[in-house]
């Protein structure tokens, strides 16, 4: 990186990794006997707790107060009418984020928003199209060989590496300079929330728990080394208009005090791993779908031929792929990468009849609106047809939150779309993905709503 005007405060608290992990102020760790009782969708139980007592529910559980929130209405209050109230929640993960916009609020997120926003214009996706594509060919290529070996692949992991190509092309001119699936599997291993009580239990009774502090600090080594190995990589064709560059150009900015080199190195954090992760399981879990509804898939290799025949889809075919992109909508539904939003109250309010608190975790239900019958007719059901002609206008406003909503809404929401309908299209149409797994998938509510223990597949090629 060029920038040498500005250097980050050094860190001086040192924390250890593992912290965070089990610690019990944690709402991951105070969510957890919720999320226990189904076996297959740990969910299930929230949503019978919101049919039973009501939209609203405070729970107090030891020194803290979740609020559970599951209307639409009060979605819209929470991330829009009153979004100033209520503060993002990211404890925990800051080892994973840093100090980048994703955990940021007010008026030093907007600061550092403003010069990113461009790179995610929607007049831009035509420009990353190519390197979209050029990453797909990549994953193509190898499973043509795993169609020829016959293995067996874990289907959120090869997404997973997909899309960090697809970010790095795309967004940073770079080719990945780092191993994705090495990467992945490090930092999945310090991720993945579920474990947190667990962890936590096992090291008050003084027992050797499975993520050590050493293994906590190889996840974080080798993630603190992925940003300056894209800074330092050659780039692919010396794009002038990458956000790359405009992150670059926000630290060398005077004007900028507060986007420092570290502040660079976090901002690509979340790139590779917020953006890269939703869009990852997204497409895994419409391959999971697809595979299961065989019709769907054919539709959408025939959609496919009629729309970009024998060469490649360009930005006019993305608008045409129209029931492809409706498989992704639905898949965003049925799994919404991010199950629950959640917000820190800053203020005394009133939501329903109840009392917020200042400090109140308040949890946006949104897999359980996703999935609510008064807003969705057999929401259960893998239905693309309701994202087609005019159907998707009958919802009800707030009932489908799959990049959250207001003012803080993902950045990279609509890329990813374009990223996954492509994809979908093109893989599809070279390839019949079996999945293999248990059927149904079980689900695991992490930070992120991920399949438990995977999804396994064979690829065949098609003739």
């Amino acid at each position: 990186m060029t920038a040498t005007a500005k250097q980050p405060a050094p860190d001086t608290s040192a924390p250890a990794h593992t912290q965070g992990l089990g610690d019990e102020s944690s709402i991951w760790f105070k969510l957890t006997p919720l999320l226990k009782g189904g076996l297959d969708n740990p969910l299930h139980i929230i949503m019978q707790m919101a049919e039973r007592y009501g939209p609203v529910i405070p729970i107090n559980l030891a020194n803290q107060r979740i609020v559970l929130l599951s209307e639409p209405e009060h979605f819209k209050h929470v991330l829009v009418t009153k979004a100033d109230a209520y503060i993002k929640y990211f404890d925990g993960l800051k080892p994973i984020f840093g100090k980048s916009m994703i955990t940021n609020d007010g008026a030093l997120w907007q600061k550092i928003r403003m010069p990113q926003q461009p790179a995610f214009h929607p007049d831009m996706f035509a420009e990353y199209i190519p390197y979209f594509l050029a990453a797909i060919r990549t994953k193509m290529d190898m499973w043509s060989d795993v169609a020829k070996s016959g293995e067996t692949i874990e289907m959120v992991e090869q997404t997973w590496t997909l899309a960090a190509d697809m970010i790095c092309k795309a967004l940073f001119d770079r080719d990945m300079p780092f191993n994705p699936h090495f990467v992945f599997k490090c930092v999945k291993t310090y991720t993945d929330v579920m474990n947190h009580k667990e962890i936590r239990l096992k090291r008050q009774a003084g027992e050797i728990f499975e993520i050590t502090e050493e293994d906590a600090a190889k996840a974080m080594e080798v993630w603190a080394s992925v940003p300056p190995a894209v800074f330092g990589a050659e780039p692919r064709e010396e794009r002038e208009r990458t956000l790359l560059k405009m992150i670059e150009a926000a630290v060398n900015d005077p004007n900028m005090p507060e986007f420092d080199q570290q502040q660079a190195i976090d901002e690509l954090k979340q790139y590779l791993w917020a953006g890269t992760e939703t869009t990852a399981l997204t497409l895994a879990w419409a391959l999971y779908e697809t595979a299961r509804h065989p019709e769907a898939a054919e539709r959408i290799r025939k959609e496919g031929e009629q729309v970009y025949g024998d060469r490649e889809p360009t930005a006019a075919d993305y608008s045409a792929l129209a029931y492809t992109r409706a498989v992704i909508q639905e898949t965003m539904r049925i799994y919404p990468p991010i199950w629950g939003l959640i917000r820190v109250a800053n203020e005394h309010d009133v939501i329903g009849d109840k009392e917020i608190r200042p400090g109140d975790r308040v949890v946006l239900f949104a897999y359980g609106a996703h999935h609510n019958p008064r807003f969705w007719e057999a929401p259960e059901e893998f239905r693309p047809e309701r994202w087609m002609a005019g159907a998707a206008k009958k919802q009800v406003k707030y009932s489908y939150l799959p990049f959250g909503g207001g003012k803080r809404s993902c950045i990279g929401g609509a890329m990813s779309q374009v990223e996954n309908t492509l994809a979908l299209s093109l893989l599809l149409r070279r390839f019949r993905p079996e999945y293999v797994g248990t059927d149904p998938a079980g689900i695991n509510a992490t930070v992120t709503l991920t399949p438990k223990g995977g999804l396994k597949f064979k690829i065949r090629e098609l003739s």
